[in-house]
């Protein structure tokens, strides 16, 4: 066997499927199992949309679900979590000798919705996939045939993703504390393993300027609303020679009279 190969499984139908490819049957099977939940837990959250740090229905609606799930008690679920509106719930398999670091996996859930318009962003999808993921590594471990790595997998609800910045508060908390590696999802018109993100950083310019009587004495003034004009269009034309990676966006200009 060549470095980087799958060593082949065998015994009966599973000949020549590698243990990979034979971990994701599992995990697509698993998931399957649990669509018709998963579809519900994701209409549910969709039919009430609920804005940031106010999502008690959907934080309701999540913590069943691990609560539910098959079989009972399987999932450490823990409401209220660090904010009103956070949960987390972990998972490990039953009978593994206790290792003092497993590889922690983690999960996430968006759910909370933008106002007046619900959930435009497909958090309510964001939170069903998160959960349909944990699922699915969930039971591709139970499915191993050999001793399982020590593995631990944690599912975090994480609140006010459109205003206010949950996951910050969560890492504050100490949330994301010990966690290997932490997955998610979002909805987009491409299929894509990987999509660049582009960091934030807001500056607020004030503008100054100095009164002066229009008619008679014009030249005495400076005129804050020009420079902020001025501002806005010079940003607009430099946009054609910033690289494909940079964005500069929006000017909220105040008058004050």
């Amino acid at each position: 066997m060549r470095p980087g190969e799958e060593r082949p499984v065998e015994g009966g139908a599973c000949d020549g499927v590698s243990e990979l490819e034979l971990l994701k049957l599992r995990a697509a099977e698993r998931i399957d199992e649990a669509a018709e939940r998963l579809g519900a837990l994701s209409r549910a959250i969709w039919s009430k949309p609920e804005l940031a740090y106010q999502e008690h229905h959907a934080h309701g609606v999540l913590t069943r679900f691990f609560e539910c799930e098959p079989p009972a008690a399987s999932w450490t679920v823990q409401p209220h979590y660090q904010l009103a509106t956070a949960f987390r719930a972990e998972w490990e398999l039953p009978g593994v000798p206790a290792v003092p670091r497993p590889l922690h996996l983690g999960f996430l859930c968006e759910y909370d919705a933008l106002p007046g318009i619900g959930h435009a962003c497909g958090h309510n999808l964001i939170a069903e996939v998160g959960a349909a993921a944990a699922l699915g590594v969930k039971g591709a471990m139970e499915g191993l045939r050999g001793p399982p790595p020590p593995v631990k997998v944690t599912v975090l609800g994480t609140p006010a993703e459109e205003d206010g910045g949950g996951k910050i508060d969560l890492i504050e908390a100490g949330a994301f504390k010990n966690l290997d590696v932490v997955f998610m999802a979002h909805p987009s018109q491409e299929n894509a393993a990987y999509l660049p993100d582009v960091a934030e950083h807001d500056m607020t310019v004030k503008y100054h300027g100095k009164a002066s009587h229009a008619a008679a004495y014009p030249w005495e003034g400076v005129n804050a609303l020009d420079a902020a004009v001025l501002a806005y269009s010079n940003l607009s034309v430099l946009r054609q020679q910033m690289k494909p990676t940079w964005r500069v966006h929006g000017m909220n200009v105040t008058y004050f009279v």
